[in-house]
């Protein structure tokens, strides 16, 4: 059995490697060097703003028990993290962090993208994932969650001399969740026959509405909006992608292993009927009934027969390694 893990994940949008060791790896890891039962921390961090740390904890130690212990240490250190660390989260969890199995999610419907595809098993097929039994962790690599994201320019952001603060000041508060209240509502101490229940459409949910956001305006009624210092697209993150449409090469492919495998069944009969002509023509030299030049006629056709079939087993396994590199193989 491996010795119990207890995996933190810390998230920390922006920053490089060198700035989220300092400001939340060292930290944590001086918190939480010392738990009870612990043999040995690994930690890593990206210049992608992400980091684990990986707790490795005695042989039978109890995997709940150390995800509480951790946790109580990371709590601790919580309020010395950066702020954006803290909203983010910090994610512990008790699982070995190797992968048991990849699924592919694919469509042949040309107008169901990568986002919808992401959507569509975080919504109907990951929940049901979790729920099986002994299932420790279902994730889906490279998040494409309906989100905004907001890629600055810096040129034009220079040009109108804006900050980012500025614009991150604008976008909370112009794209809030409001509790607009009550019109008429009854007091209890006279009679109320109507009472107005008043909405709000709440916070942006389209690119459109937070390219419409005002950043900056001046007494002469000149306005400055987020689409002429940025671009919104509605995607969450982009660090793990894949785009190429793999169906009909693989349904290509596929339908040539298809007729390899019949020109194989067909070339190996064929084979075999030469390879008893063979000993046939043998039979007959050795009678006297047939010169040696009709027996190397019959050798040379089960030769060719056989260089035949060697190439079609070649072009099958081709056709394989086409798949396996349609599906996100590596391998040139």
């Amino acid at each position: 059995m491996p010795p119990p893990r207890v995996n933190i994940f810390i998230a920390y949008p922006g920053s490089s490697a060198d700035v989220l060791v300092s400001s939340t790896l060292v930290p944590l890891e001086r918190a939480i060097n010392g738990v009870q039962g612990m043999q040995y921390i690994i930690s890593d961090a990206t210049s992608a703003g992400e980091a684990t740390i990986q707790i490795v904890f005695e042989p039978g130690t109890d995997p709940n028990a150390a995800v509480v212990n951790v946790k109580t240490r990371v709590d601790q250190v919580m309020n010395n993290l950066p702020p954006l660390v803290q909203r983010e989260g910090v994610i512990i969890t008790p699982i070995q962090p190797s992968m048991l199995m990849y699924v592919n999610l694919f469509s042949t419907d040309k107008n169901a993208d990568e986002k919808f595809l992401y959507n569509y098993a975080s919504v109907h097929i990951l929940p049901e994932l979790q729920r099986i039994s002994g299932m420790g962790r279902a994730q889906i690599l490279g998040s494409r969650q309906y989100a905004m994201r907001i890629w600055l320019k810096p040129d034009r952001m220079r040009a109108y001399n804006i900050a980012t603060d500025e614009v991150l000041k604008a976008i909370d508060e112009q794209s809030v969740i409001g509790r607009p209240g009550r019109l008429g509502q009854a007091s209890g101490k006279t009679a109320q026959s109507l009472e107005y229940v008043l909405t709000y459409s709440g916070r942006f949910n389209k690119p459109e509405e937070y390219e419409e956001i005002i950043v900056k305006a001046n007494p002469e009624g000149e306005i400055l909006k987020l689409k002429d210092i940025a671009e919104v697209e509605g995607s969450e993150f982009f660090d793990i992608y894949s785009n190429k449409d793999a169906y009909l090469e693989i349904r290509n492919q596929m339908g040539k292993i298809d007729n390899y495998l019949k020109s194989y069944n067909t070339k190996s009969r064929e084979v075999e009927i030469l390879n008893q002509s063979i000993n046939i023509s043998n039979s007959i030299f050795n009678s006297a009934r047939a010169d040696y030049a009709e027996v190397l006629f019959t050798q040379r056709e089960a030769l060719e027969a056989k260089i035949d079939l060697l190439e079609i087993k070649k072009k099958q396994l081709e056709a394989k390694v086409n798949i396996y590199r349609s599906l996100g193989g590596g391998w040139q």
